[in-house]
C-alpha cells in the first residue's frame, strides 16, 4: 500500500479535519479526499464520518490506526536499512526506556562498536507499551524495558535486578522535607511501595517523569530522591551524594524484548552485548550537570 495514503490518514486522524490535514501536508484539499476515498476503497471500509464541524474516526478507522503506524514506522526502518554502509554486514534496531540509557544501553552502544563492527545500529527512546508494540510488529528487533508484558510470540529475560535507593545532597543523610524532595516516578510498583513507607513525601512539591532530570535537579539545587543505586554508584563515592540511613531499597528489575532467540545472529550478538554489560559491570555514565 502506499505509504502516502497511511500518512494521510494520520494526519487527518490527529487534526480532525480535511482542512487542516491539507495544510499540513502541503497539499490541496482535492487530494487529501481523494487518498482517502481511496484508501477506504482498499480497505472497504469507511474511515472517517464527515460533517460540519471536521471528520472523526469510525470505530474501523480507529481500528486501522495501529496499522497505519507500523506500516509508516516499518517504511522508515526500511529506508534506513537500505542505505546503511556497505561495510556493515547487518543491522539492529534497539529502543529502550529513557532512563535505561544511563548507563546501561549507553554501554551497551560502547561494547557494540568495540566487539561487533560489522553490525549497523539505530536506536530510539520510548515507553515499555510503545516499545514492546513496535517489537512485535518487527519494527524493532530488541527492547529494554522495566515492565514487559508477556504476550505470545515473545521472549523475555531479565538483564538486571536493579535497585532504587534513596540519596541525598545532605552529607548528613537526613531524610529531605517535602519541599526539597524529589519524586522520580518509576513506575506504579514502585509508588506503590514508596507511598506507603513514606505518606508525607508523596505530596512532593517537584515531580519528575525521568530519573536523569530528577538527578540533574537534586544535583545541582540540593534536595534527596530515589535513584538507581548502579547510576549514582560513582556520585556516592565521590561524596556527591549520601544514603539516607534506615531508607529501604525498592526492587527495580530490567528486561529484554524480543521475537527472536536465534544467538547466532545480530539479534544475538546485541542480547550477548546486553549480558555481557551487566555482568561485567562497566564504568556507569552519568548525564552532566
Amino acid at each position: 500500500m502506499d505509504t502516502e495514503l497511511a500518512k494521510t490518514f494520520l494526519v487527518v486522524a490527529e487534526t480532525g479535519s480535511f482542512v487542516k490535514a491539507a495544510d499540513r501536508l502541503n497539499i490541496s484539499q482535492t487530494t487529501v479526499t481523494a487518498r482517502i476515498r481511496s484508501l477506504e476503497t482498499q480497505l472497504g471500509q469507511a474511515l472517517f464520518e464527515r460533517g460540519r464541524h471536521g471528520a472523526s474516526l469510525t470505530p474501523q478507522g480507529d481500528r486501522f490506526m495501529p496499522s497505519a503506524m507500523s506500516i509508516l514506522q516499518v517504511w522508515e526502518r526500511a529506508r534506513h536499512d537500505v542505505n546503511v554502509s556497505t561495510e556493515h554486514q547487518h543491522v539492529l534496531s534497539v529502543g529502550g526506556e529513557l532512563s535505561l540509557w544511563n548507563p546501561l544501553l549507553l554501554n551497551w552502544l560502547v561494547w557494540m562498536r568495540q566487539h561487533c563492527p560489522e553490525i549497523a545500529l539505530r536506536t530510539e527512546v520510548g515507553d515499555a507499551t510503545g516499545l514492546i508494540g513496535k517489537v512485535e510488529r518487527g519494527v524493532l528487533d530488541i527492547a529494554v524495558v522495566y515492565s514487559p508484558m508477556y504476550h505470545p510470540g515473545l521472549v523475555v529475560e531479565m538483564l538486571e535486578e536493579e535497585r532504587l535507593i534513596m540519596v541525598t545532597t545532605d552529607p548528613s543523610g537526613a531524610t529531605a522535607e517535602n519541599e526539597h524532595y524529589v519524586y522520580v516516578d518509576w513506575g506504579p510498583e514502585f509508588s506503590a511501595q514508596h507511598d506507603k513507607t513514606f505518606p508525607s513525601l508523596k505530596r512532593s512539591g517537584i515531580f519528575v517523569g525521568m530519573g536523569p532530570l530528577g538527578l540533574s535537579y537534586i544535583l545541582s539545587a540540593g534536595g534527596a530522591g530515589y535513584f538507581r543505586e548502579r547510576a549514582i554508584r560513582s556520585l556516592l563515592e565521590e561524596e556527591r551524594l549520601y544514603r539516607v540511613p534506615n531508607a529501604p531499597a525498592f526492587p527495580y528489575p530490567s528486561y529484554m524484548v524480543t521475537t527472536q532467540n536465534d544467538e547466532t545472529g545480530a539479534v544475538g550478538r546485541g542480547m550477548e552485548g546486553l549480558r555481557t554489560v551487566v555482568r561485567d559491570g562497566m564504568s556507569p555514565w552519568v548525564m552532566p550537570v
